[in-house]
């Protein structure tokens, strides 16, 4: 089989042919003198094998060797879920221009560093491209008789086992470099003359561990004394023919291999996969064109030809799937997870130091540190071809991580192995394609987003200003009809009273109309008997029109009433809106008045700073502020230069220049404000893992936990409670609060409150206790997990993260404590009737909630004594559900594990005659 270019640095060499042989790809290192061969190597740069000297090399079985370095590919993983929440204001830490295969690691938003490496994968590579660029020019080698190995080297949650063991079930576009791998080298074999066989093995804490049969643990390495190969003979070795069989054979050792839940990783590797397969071929009939017998006459003997034995080649290809190396106050470690990690530390540590001595060409380099280095001292240094995918994560809150793995690749491209050639054949060269256009387009949707970013920031604070402006012209419009308004209900008020005292008027000369005529018809004479009726008719009228203007006289006081009622309301609402304002000129006063009062004292502590920097370089001693009212004034300062200079550097001057126990002290002052700004400060400072000690030790956690018990201020209790969480990070920490009844005023903090922040902390502190295997039974017993699940009233989104963060760290515990024999029976979640709510919420549309139920769900399962429980509530059709639907594939991995192993859930599907 012709094959194409090695990308690993080797040159080319001439085949049977005598074809020419081209340059190197790259320059390599100089050989160390232990590996330099007895032939004239290759040229440092742009050199090559001449065809003579290659064919010797093949002459001799192997025994001289052509240089070739280790070749080194990096890989950005995209953000997931947390991290685009968590940093979402800040850039990723770093900058890929794959073009030029380089890498910029930014230091800060204007400098950088740049490192170059064979390939550079952006965050949106393929695993096709991946693949065909780490992995398959190392296939096509051993296939063509070398030895190879791909290894995967990263920080934990970067991808490496995504990279290498990725079984793509459900998407074949998302196979891994194993899977793939194992395809060409099947796909190239012939079933009759060829053979393929693997052997699957994890190196667990400094024991090497058969994954394929568990029973074959603490493995030995064999060394050959003559020649320094390595082999295991204890592993466990398979004969393939078919892909599927390689397949069950990856999910056979997957499922035996070592995994944990970290705060990096919910399905993080514990120890360090190797895959070794060995490739043996058989070639027929190469040397007949150039070495065939010639008899007496000058006629070839094709008798002597048939016997001659075939061409055997047998190669052997290592892919190597690291755990990720971790920093333990960050992966969140403790108890057997954190011997874990110091034994993955100290292999990987090991590794590094090979390599460094291989780079530096060190005349001692210490394989017999670890196994690991024991099993991997072919492929560095060695006589395999070796090619190195190191997986990095774009965020800067883990930058020292991605420099340290940076920094491993560069000294690994350093590192140059003398690979043995067998046999003379002609690599046939893979020419690499960089999508240009789909870089330029990612770059154009970058920007379009970016434009599209700002025209809605454009048209949201043009949408601010029209709202503003809005509500100034209704205030304005609403304030001059209330004036007419008024003045139309005084006009109303002054007609009336005319138009009702000019009745009055009238009424009463009417009256005295009628009785002087009256009185003329008595002095007059008899008169007839129609005058008397016209004058009792014009009575009559008389009393109707009087009662008429009494019962409109009536009408018009009360229509005054009514009016004189309005115009108090009125005049009330007036003189409150006049309080409001005299109050708000007031207060602005006021606040004129302590800026004034605080530049001075800021002026004058400067001028103090001043004086007691200049007494210091005379040798005498400066003033400082002394008293309550001087450290006051110092908070304030402290206050001032937060708005200026950002709360980090704020708070860190003024804990250098008050000091802590002043700061502590100022919790237990009278003046509510003043406490206020102390919590504050304190939670601030216990935000910071080097001041939590400190805060401890000079009381602090008492002091939070008083303030937790006797204030009645809201904001006192809320910020109370979150300082109360950032130490409840550490776990001296934790049982100090359980021993001081932290979980008992917490509860009732949890039943009191009706804030959502303040309920959002107080779960975030009772969350964090969760996760302390010393405690469960004491939190349990104490109200914990029911002050938990009584915080799920408000509803908020952050308030039940918090909870269903708190409930996965408790389950984690449980299945850890069951696990190692520590704990029986049921599940204190199950006792305390969590459970329900589990179930409920399983499904829930925020992912961060669903995330850690389904992890709670699959860790209660993880434990027989839970089933009948869990199948009664309905938890099984969940783990169903999960198990498949999951968007997470080890969650998923992790609930159909759970199903498979055990017997009650089997049963339970069973029973329903659900195929599972």
């Amino acid at each position: 089989m012709a094959s194409g270019s090695f990308r690993n640095g080797g040159p080319k060499l001439t085949s049977k042919l005598d074809r020419q042989p081209s340059s190197a790809a790259y320059s390599t290192p100089k050989p160390s003198s232990k590996s330099r061969p007895s032939a004239a190597p290759a040229s440092r740069r742009g050199g090559s094998v001449a065809p003579a000297a290659a064919h010797s090399a093949s002459k001799a079985g192997g025994d001289a060797g052509v240089p070739g370095r280790v070749r080194v590919a990096v890989r950005l993983r995209p953000r997931n879920a947390e991290e685009m929440i968590a940093d979402a204001d800040f850039a990723d830490c770093v900058e890929l221009q794959p073009e030029l295969k380089r890498l910029k690691l930014r230091k800060n938003n204007w400098e950088s560093e740049t490192y170059e490496f064979d390939e550079v994968l952006t965050e949106f590579a393929s695993q096709k491209r991946v693949y065909e660029v780490v992995a398959k020019p190392v296939v096509e080698s051993v296939l063509e008789g070398y030895n190879g190995t791909v290894m995967a080297y990263g920080q934990t949650g970067t991808g490496k086992t995504f990279t290498l063991g990725r079984l793509g079930e459900e998407d074949t576009a998302a196979r891994g470099i194993m899977v793939r791998a194992m395809e060409d080298i099947l796909g190239d074999m012939s079933p009759e003359t060829d053979s393929v066989s693997v052997s699957y093995l994890q190196l667990y804490m400094e024991s090497i561990q058969d994954l394929l049969v568990p029973a074959n643990d603490n493995i030995a390495i064999v060394e050959d004394p003559k020649t320094g190969d390595v082999s295991l003979p204890g592993v466990t070795t398979v004969e393939l023919r078919d892909q599927k069989s390689f397949m069950e054979l990856l999910r056979l050792g997957e499922a035996h291999r070592f995994a944990a839940n970290t705060k990096l990783n919910t399905e993080s590797s514990r120890s360090h996969a190797i895959l070794i397969v060995n490739v043996k071929r058989s070639v027929k009939g190469r040397h007949d064109a150039d070495q065939s017998f010639h008899g007496e006459n000058g006629t070839s003997s094709t008798m002597v030809t048939s016997f001659r034995p075939p061409i055997v080649r047998k190669s052997k290809l290592v892919v190597v799937d690291l755990a990720g190396s971790e920093r333990i106050d960050k992966s969140g470690s403790e108890g057997h997870t954190l011997e874990e990690a110091k034994s993955i530390n100290l292999s990987l540590s090991a590794l590094g130091k090979c390599i460094n001595a291989l780079a530096e060409n060190s005349p001692h380099v210490p394989v017999r540190d670890s196994k690991l280095t024991r099993l991997l001292r072919d492929s560095f240094g060695g006589s395999a071809r070796t090619s190195l995918v190191v997986t990095i994560g774009p965020s800067p809150r883990h930058r020292g991580e991605t420099s340290s793995t940076i920094m491993f690749g560069q000294r690994a491209m350093k590192v140059e192995n003398m690979v043995k050639l067998k046999e003379e054949f002609d690599y046939k060269s893979l020419c690499r394609r960089l999508d240009i256009e789909l870089d330029k387009l990612i770059a154009e949707n970058e920007r379009q987003r970016k434009d599209f970013e700002d025209e809605i920031e454009r048209i949201r604070t043009e949408a601010d200003s029209r709202i503003a402006e809005a509500e100034r012209s209704y205030t304005n419009a609403l304030e001059n009809e209330r004036l007419k308004c008024q003045q139309d209900y005084m006009d109303s008020i002054k007609k009336l009273e005319e138009k009702w005292m000019s009745d009055v008027e009238k009424a009463r000369a009417e009256h005295q109309d009628a009785c002087l005529e009256k009185e003329c018809n008595k002095e007059a004479p008899t008169s007839s008997s129609d005058e008397i009726a016209e004058v009792r008719q014009l009575l009559e009228s008389e009393k109707l029109m009087r009662q008429s203007s009494e019962d409109e006289v009536s009408n018009l006081k009360s229509e005054v009433s009514h009016w004189k009622n309005l115009e108090a309301a009125g005049n009330a609402e007036i003189m409150k809106l006049r309080k409001m304002l005299d109050s708000e000129a007031n207060q602005k006063q006021k606040l004129e008045e302590e800026i004034a009062i605080l530049k001075s004292q800021l002026l004058q502590l400067s001028l103090q700073a001043d004086e007691t920097r200049r007494s210091l370089d005379r040798g005498g001693s400066g003033k400082v502020l002394t008293g309550f009212d001087s450290l006051v004034s110092q908070a304030r300062h402290s206050q001032l230069r937060d708005s200026a200079n950002g709360p980090k550097a704020s708070i860190a001057k003024l804990f250098e220049q008050v000091g802590l126990q002043k700061i502590l002290s100022l919790l237990e002052s009278e003046d509510p404000d003043v406490r206020v700004h102390a919590v504050k400060v304190v939670a601030n400072l216990a935000a910071e893992e080097a001041n939590q000690e400190k805060i401890v030790e000079a009381g602090g956690l008492t002091s939070l936990l008083m303030l937790l018990r006797s204030s009645e201020d809201e904001t006192i209790r809320r910020v109370a409670a979150g300082a109360i969480a950032n130490l409840a990070m550490n776990e001296t920490n934790q049982e100090l609060i359980m021993a001081q009844g932290g979980i008992t005023l917490l509860s009732i903090t949890a039943a009191d409150a009706e804030d959502p922040q303040t309920l959002r902390m107080v779960a975030g502190a009772i969350a964090n206790l969760c996760g302390n295997d010393k405690l469960q039974m004491r939190l349990s017993g104490e109200g914990g997990i029911k002050a938990l699940l009584g915080m799920v009233r408000c509803g908020h989104p952050d308030v039940l993260a918090q909870v269903a963060r708190g409930i996965a760290n408790f389950a984690k515990c449980e299945s850890r404590a069951s696990t190692q024999g520590n704990k029986a029976g049921v599940s204190l979640l199950i006792e305390d009737g969590a459970l329900p709510w589990i179930v409920k919420n399983a499904n829930h549309e925020a992912s961060p909630i669903r995330r850690h139920i389904e992890l709670a769900l699959c860790h209660l399962a993880q434990h027989e004594v839970n089933a009948k429980d869990m199948i009664r509530e309905g938890a099984l059709w969940e783990l169903v559900r999960i198990s498949r639907d999951c968007s997470r594939e080890d969650i998923r991995m992790l609930a159909h594990r759970t199903l498979i192993s055990s017997p009650t859930f089997q049963a339970e599907l069973r029973r329903l005659r659900i195929e599972f």
